[in-house]
């Protein structure tokens, strides 16, 4: 039956006749920690800890017992929650929208992503991501039939955007520009140079933008700017956004797609055919969770300490390297002097008994690095003793 599937799912693995490498495909990988390695490869803040606020969580028992709990909300998204987050839009992100016209709530950010960029694809048309980037961003494009073209962001330009490099690129098929920002997994935050070239980029070359803001909430030493609050933007951009990074709510899958409401009146018409209603009780826990923000702070604090931390620890490996993370819980390190990244991150699994990202998922220019995820574990010393241990390995596999 292979034979009959589009092309990106008949060459897609699931780790059922397969040795599958990426943490979110497959039982492998929870397996390991039944074994004791510690998970530092699963974007889930404080997993597998508890981390969901005491408000949050009365919220929705609270919820699950009322008489709408087994019911649907309309597929468009909870209202309340829907002014609470324009209220978060024009405070956080300099965005002024009207609720009831310019945003869908969905179940989770990764089906809000699809939606997003579903809407603009066809056969052959061209989307340019920088990259490395999320494989969400690229597995999207490939299914709806698009061309994914590349567009390789160096270190020595700290994974900041060049005009040069977009213009190359560009061609009469070319469609949109698909980013995650912060970035996923450099956690680069664009910085307004880079943004301003985007903008500049989209405007000239009537392009869509599709932006995807999951990592948004901790940003260290750049400002983080919304790239669909710049002048002529909003018009051009879908954005996407997400509980799960900022609060740790994860498993509650609410996420919530912006854009103006010429795009919106289509999605509003598909949403319940592709998307679906996102869960009733879980938006009634998100309300909670704007209502009081304070419970962020810890995290902040956390992952801010956790990112200085690992600089240090990683940077004092011989031949590896990282930049200070600019944002989030990751962590990306070169390892690409020791030699080939997926032996690397088996051998830490074998001689260290932590799990990370193999950087060659995150397409042109991830071989040879790691994707660390920091923000595991309510305990920070959990996590450097983590940190102690991929050292010890790596200068171990260095004097073999």
């Amino acid at each position: 039956m292979k034979n009959k599937m589009i092309n990106a799912f008949a060459k897609a693995e699931g780790g059922l006749f397969s040795k599958v490498e990426k943490a979110d495909v497959g039982s492998s990988y929870q397996e390991m920690e039944k074994q004791g390695v510690a998970l530092m490869g699963w974007a889930d803040p404080f997993m597998p800890d508890k981390s969901m606020p005491k408000h949050v969580e009365e919220a929705l028992i609270n919820a699950i017992k009322d008489d709408s709990a087994p019911h649907y909300t309309a597929p468009i998204g909870n209202e309340e929650l829907k002014y609470k987050i324009a209220q978060k839009l024009k405070e956080q992100n300099n965005l002024e929208v009207d609720p009831n016209r310019n945003i869908l709530i969905t179940p989770g950010s990764d089906s809000g992503l699809f939606f997003a960029t579903l809407p603009f694809i066809n056969d052959g048309d061209e989307v340019i991501i920088p990259s490395p980037s999320y494989p969400n961003n690229y597995l999207g494009v490939e299914i709806m039939g698009g061309k994914i073209v590349s567009l390789e962001l160096k270190v020595e330009n700290n994974y900041q955007f060049v005009k040069e490099d977009f213009e190359k690129l560009i061609t009469d098929k070319t469609k949109a520009i698909v980013i995650t920002h912060p970035n996923n997994p450099t956690t680069t935050v664009y910085n307004k140079k880079s943004l301003e070239i985007l903008r500049e980029v989209v405007i000239e070359h009537n392009l869509v933008l599709i932006c995807d803001q999951a990592f948004e909430d901790f940003t260290y030493e750049i400002k983080m700017i919304t790239p669909a609050s710049m002048e002529g933007m909003f018009d051009r951009t879908v954005t996407v956004f997400s509980f799960s990074k900022g609060m740790g709510l994860s498993g509650l899958r609410v996420g919530y797609i912006v854009c103006s409401d010429v795009i919106m009146d289509s999605m509003f018409a598909n949403a319940v055919g592709v998307i679906g209603a996102t869960s009733t009780s879980a938006q009634k826990a998100i309300i909670a969770a704007l209502d009081d923000t304070s419970f962020m702070k810890t995290f902040e604090e956390a992952f801010d300490y956790r990112r200085k931390q690992a600089y240090e620890i990683l940077n004092s490996i011989p031949n590896v390297s990282c930049q200070m993370p600019e944002s989030g819980f990751l962590c990306w390190v070169d390892v690409s002097k020791l030699g080939n990244s997926s032996e690397i991150c088996d051998y830490l699994v074998k001689e260290a008994r932590v799990s990370v990202n193999d950087g060659k998922n995150y397409g042109l220019g991830g071989e040879g690095h790691l994707r660390i995820v920091l923000g595991v574990y309510q305990d920070n010393q959990k996590v450097v003793d983590a940190l102690n241990r991929i050292k010890e390995a790596l200068i171990k596999f260095q004097i073999q």
